[in-house]
């Protein structure tokens, strides 16, 4: 398991410190703050940076709430084409919707979602219709015109004047959206093009995290960003406008440092003066890189992820949702760093139980299926799939019990009340398969405990499973996978699939 190889706490106020220093730069009155990555549940960081909070960005904003307020992008070509946030397995423009509230607990104020790339689509337009029935103030912006080389049109009334400016009250204007490709950068710098119209003096900052400007730039954490955008075809450099400017090494990636000449003439453009930053680094905040303990640490969680995304990648492969050639980025990455998937430690163990499955099952032609997770001690605990249960639901009971004390010959679940569900979802839902999944096991688990015992001390240790690792051996079922999520697990699987069924609902 991950130890802790990073200060969260020293994060915070580096990071702070670093955001309210652009703030407090005496030629500026507000500041645009274009935030990539995820700024709520970022669980990517979190692996790779054992003891960062998946959560830290809404702390930071939270600090300062008063003097912030947050702009939503998100592009209309996703939400027609129904793109979803693979960690959450949701829809952008329902994640949008769930941002919005997980702002609003956190007391942050959302100032206006911005539909970009609008052309009308029915889907982008029915989003619209929901927001603003629902009280959420929207703007739609099209296609710059002119964007990417004529800066002349770009910045002018037909280019970013086009756009409705959006009405801002604080000093602080974080701009973010459920993913890559959202329309960020351009919503800040068509905010910035109305700011200098009217004579308020704005400028523009990035908060992102990956790559980690001040690590090597063949570190494993900035490998694992590599990994991680295989399908953006990221590749880290080193930002040679930075060495130049600051005779300093700093790594970046290859979208930043090739868009930095464009957007250093827009900006030219936009305030009529030389350019205040020297290069796509000094144009970001981050401090992430001053906040590792422990880089040894470090070094092996960032190798790990590595392998989690080419069993991601994999399994998208296989169902139809990346290219070859994503795979073939993160394979190389595997050959540079000397890693296999077997130095997962859960993988063999997985397929070790399948086989355990196939071997009792001796005669039976069905497909066996294994399931291992690492506990929070160092312990392996391993399940498989049965005529009542998925592996995945198997190894999740398998590990609750061994938190809990309880002997693996107590069952928490009754054979009869497994086969009354059973006959319930095939004869009055006309189910199949019949066996539980994971969402379905964890449900009986839950009402079991009111009852027994046993039950209910597993499910209070269920909670203990949050961010340990796990590996199947085919790749789970929506009910499985739905489980998951919600118990908080890091799962891989091998590129297989569970049933020779094309559909399983």
């Amino acid at each position: 398991m991950n130890q802790p190889g990073f200060d969260n706490a020293l994060y915070l106020k580096e990071q702070t410190e670093a955001i309210l220093g652009r703030v407090r730069d005496s030629r500026f009155d507000k500041l645009y703050l274009e935030f990539g990555g995820k700024i709520l549940y970022d669980f990517h960081a979190a692996r790779v940076l054992p003891g960062f909070d998946p959560n830290v960005k809404m702390q930071l904003l939270s600090g300062m709430k008063d003097s912030v307020e947050v702009i939503m992008c998100i592009c209309a070509i996703d939400i027609e084409r129904k793109k979803v946030r693979a960690d959450f397995g949701i829809t952008y423009d329902v994640d949008t919707l769930k941002t919005i509230d997980d702002f609003r607990s956190w007391g942050i104020h959302v100032g206006a979602v911005v539909i970009t790339r609008y052309a009308e689509q029915p889907g982008a337009q029915a989003f619209l219709n929901k927001l603003e029935r629902r009280g959420v103030k929207v703007y739609t912006h099209k296609f710059t015109k002119g964007y990417p080389t004529d800066v002349d049109l770009i910045v002018s009334e037909e280019g970013y004047g086009a756009n409705k400016y959006i009405e801002t009250e604080r000093p602080i204007i974080v701009v973010t959206g459920p993913g890559p490709g959202s329309g960020k950068l351009a919503t800040c710098l068509s905010q910035l093009y109305h700011e200098h119209k009217r004579g308020i003096n704005a400028t523009y900052s990035k908060f992102e995290t990956f790559p980690i400007w001040n690590l090597p730039l063949k570190h494993p954490v900035n490998e694992a960003y590599e990994a991680a955008t295989a399908e953006l075809k990221d590749v880290n450099m080193i930002d040679h406008f930075h060495l130049e400017a600051f005779n300093e090494k700093a790594v970046n990636y290859n979208r930043d440092i090739e868009a930095f000449p464009l957007l250093q003439r827009i900006l030219e453009k936009i305030t009529e003066a030389p350019s205040y930053y020297k290069s796509p680094t000094d144009m970001g905040v981050n401090r992430a890189g001053f906040a590792i303990t422990n880089d040894e640490k470090v070094r092996y969680a960032s190798h790990q992820e590595i392998i989690r995304r080419y069993f991601r990648y994999s399994c998208e492969y296989a169902m139809g949702l990346c290219d070859r050639e994503t795979v073939e980025r993160v394979e190389v990455l595997m050959k540079d760093t000397g890693l296999k998937a077997e130095d997962r430690p859960v993988v063999l163990h997985a397929r070790n139980a399948a086989e355990t499955a196939r071997i009792k099952e001796k005669g039976n032609k069905g497909i066996f299926s294994g399931a291992a997770m690492e506990l929070p001690g160092g312990e392996i605990v391993t399940g498989y799939n049965s005529p009542l249960l998925h592996a995945t639901s198997a190894l999740v009971l398998n590990a609750a019990k061994k938190l809990a004390g309880i002997p693996q010959n107590i069952d928490l679940l009754p054979p009869f009340i497994l086969t009354s569900l059973m006959n319930f979802k095939e004869n009055i839902l006309k189910g199949t398969p019949v066996s539980l999944d994971l969402e379905e096991t964890l449900i009986a688990l839950a009402i079991g405990a009111a009852a027994n015992p046993s039950a209910e001390a597993a499910v209070i240790k269920l909670k203990e499973l949050s961010g340990c690792e796990i590996h199947l051996t085919h790749m789970p079922t929506p009910g499985d996978a739905a489980g998951l999520r919600k118990l908080g697990l890091n799962t891989t699987s091998d590129p297989d699939f569970s049933s020779k069924a094309l559909y399983i609902g």
